[in-house]
Order: structure tokens, then C-alpha cells, then sequence
């Protein structure tokens, strides 16, 4: 394959897993992946230069600013506004350049927070997602629109991708940063490290998620980019169910921590069950394989190992 492929926000969570599968798919000298160091992609003209001087027939656009809830609570106007602008100058930095095709990612926190589960695509737009990531979710949301948009003006083709609840490595496990799988993860296993006696859970456990391992994400973006004629959204993730009670016992197990894990039932559980309806990446003949034990495996034995290396390695 000769397509020079530009790869956005390469040196984030999804970024790194996403990196060797187009390196081993269009060769290393194909992909040129660039981070926040290349410049300011919120700048018009930051984001047309680099179109222009990488010359691109695809563009992988990763580049995000994402936070846990705490973050998203604290600074909803900057996630929507950075967001907006990363979306929306991307898009039309790439079709004015005449690039072939566009594979764009998204949360799955943009659909309604009273959706039904399983979630199916079709939900989109169909309500107001929850309002603690409102800003993100929906400046993200609009990935979808321009998608559709580019391609009747420009004829670029985009594909939007909503991949469920990533964990794997290299994910973001700051405090009030950080997502429940990186969050569980770093709490057991410092708390195990210390030599805690007791760790207190909020609810009952009893609110069901859909988890799904960042490789196995990654390991989809061949066959969008090369093989899918569709727009999306198309959802990608596992589809299986576990409670925060299993994943909780699951860390619990595999960090090593010892002590008891004590449930604050007059804390509030949050949304019951989100689950992602997977038929339409079933379709395509994709899966995402990798167990939910494997997969936290593999995430935990990266914490460890890279535990004491710091801020520059784990983003602690």
C-alpha cells in the first residue's frame, strides 16, 4: 500500500495503539504521526500547513482534548470550545487539500443520557447527553456532521468511529482526570503498594458497563480506512456486559490488593446500565476479542512497570 497516512494526536492513549497498526500497515515511512508538539491544530493555519506539507491521502484525526469528569465538570466551555475547533479545522484543512479519506473517532458519551441499551447508532441526536461532558461530547458529536457535510461539498469521504469505554495502556490514570478503569486501577494498586486495610466503593457495584480494550479498537482502523464505504457513527466495542462489583473484584484480584473493599451504598450508583450495540461492527466482520480479564492483565502489568518512572512515562 503507497498511501501516505497522516496520523493526529499520536502520542495520546488511543494514538499509541493506533501507530504500529498503520505503521505495520502502510510502512513506517507511509505515517507520519505527529503530537501537540507539531503545533497548535486549534490555528486555521497551523492545521492547513501541516495538511499541506505532509500531503496526505488519508488523515487519522485523533487529536482531542479529553479529561475525566472531574476535568469536564471544571472546564465544560474549554472542552467544547478546543474541541469544536480541533473538529472543525481538521476537516476542512483536509478536503480543501484533497485528502481521500478521513477516519475521525468519537465518545459514546455523546449519546443521550437517557438512551436505551443496548445503544445503537441510530440514537444519536435523539437527546442531551449527560451534562458533566456535554461540551466535549457534543463538539465531538459534530465529527458526524462534518463527515456528512465534507463529502456532499468536497467528495471526502469520513468515517466516524464511537468506540465504547477504552482502558488498555498508556490511558491517562491522573486523579480527577482519569476514567474508572485507569482510576480503579491506580487506587487498588497504590492502596495494595501501602498496604491498605480497607478501600470504600461508592453505590452498590450493581451499574452495568461495556469495556472495551484500546488494541482492539485500534486493530480496526485497516479495514475502515481501506475496506468501509460507510459514513457511520459505527460503534466499536466489546458488547459484553460486566458490573462495577465484577470489574471492581477483577483489579482487586489482579493488583494484588489484599485489604477489603467496602460499599458506600448511600452514595449514588449513576446510570444503571451502558451497554453499546455492536450489530453494525458485527456486520462488518469486526471484533473486539480481547477478554475483559486479558485486557486489565496486560493494562495492570503496564502500571506496574512503569509505576515509578513518573509523569513522563505514566501520566500520573
Amino acid at each position: 500500500m503507497m498511501s501516505k497516512v497522516l496520523l493526529t494526536g499520536a502520542t495520546g492513549f488511543l494514538g499509541h495503539h493506533v501507530l504500529p497498526v498503520l505503521e505495520e500497515t502502510y510502512g513506517t515511512d507511509a505515517v507520519i504521526a505527529v503530537g501537540s508538539a507539531a503545533g497548535d491544530l486549534t490555528e486555521p493555519s497551523v492545521c492547513r500547513k501541516l495538511v499541506q506539507e505532509v500531503k496526505p491521502e488519508i488523515v487519522v484525526h485523533l487529536a482531542a482534548y479529553s479529561g475525566g469528569i472531574g476535568a469536564n465538570k471544571a472546564f465544560p466551555a474549554d472542552f467544547y470550545h478546543i474541541n469544536t475547533l480541533l473538529t472543525a479545522n481538521m476537516f476542512r484543512a483536509a478536503a480543501e487539500a484533497g485528502v481521500k479519506k478521513l477516519v475521525y473517532p468519537m465518545g459514546g458519551c455523546a449519546y443521550p443520557a437517557d438512551a436505551v441499551s443496548p445503544i445503537g447508532e441510530a440514537q444519536l441526536f435523539r437527546g442531551y447527553p449527560q451534562a458533566e461532558s456535554a461540551g466535549y461530547s457534543m463538539a465531538k458529536a459534530m465529527g458526524v456532521v462534518a463527515a456528512r457535510s465534507y463529502q456532499q461539498q468536497y467528495g471526502m469521504r469520513s468515517v466516524v468511529m464511537i468506540p465504547g469505554n477504552m482502558y488498555g495502556e498508556f490511558d491517562n490514570f491522573r486523579e480527577n482526570e482519569s476514567h474508572v478503569v485507569p482510576a480503579m486501577v491506580r487506587r487498588f494498586y497504590e492502596a495494595m503498594k501501602a498496604g491498605v486495610d480497607e478501600v470504600t466503593m461508592w453505590g452498590t457495584g450493581s451499574p452495568e458497563r461495556d469495556f472495551v480494550y484500546a488494541a482492539d479498537v485500534a486493530a480496526t482502523f485497516p479495514y475502515f480506512l481501506e475496506e468501509y464505504d460507510g459514513q457511520g457513527p459505527i460503534n466499536i466495542s466489546s458488547g459484553t456486559r460486566v458490573s462495577i462489583r465484577e470489574l471492581t473484584e477483577m483489579i482487586v484480584d489482579i493488583t494484588g490488593f489484599k485489604g477489603a473493599v467496602k460499599w458506600d451504598t448511600t452514595k449514588p450508583d449513576g446510570q444503571k446500565v451502558k451497554i453499546f450495540d455492536t450489530q453494525l461492527m458485527a456486520a462488518e466482520g469486526l471484533t473486539c476479542s480481547t477478554s475483559l480479564r486479558q485486557g486489565l492483565e496486560n493494562t495492570i502489568e503496564w502500571f506496574a512497570a512503569n509505576y515509578e518512572a513518573g509523569p513522563g512515562i505514566i501520566r500520573l
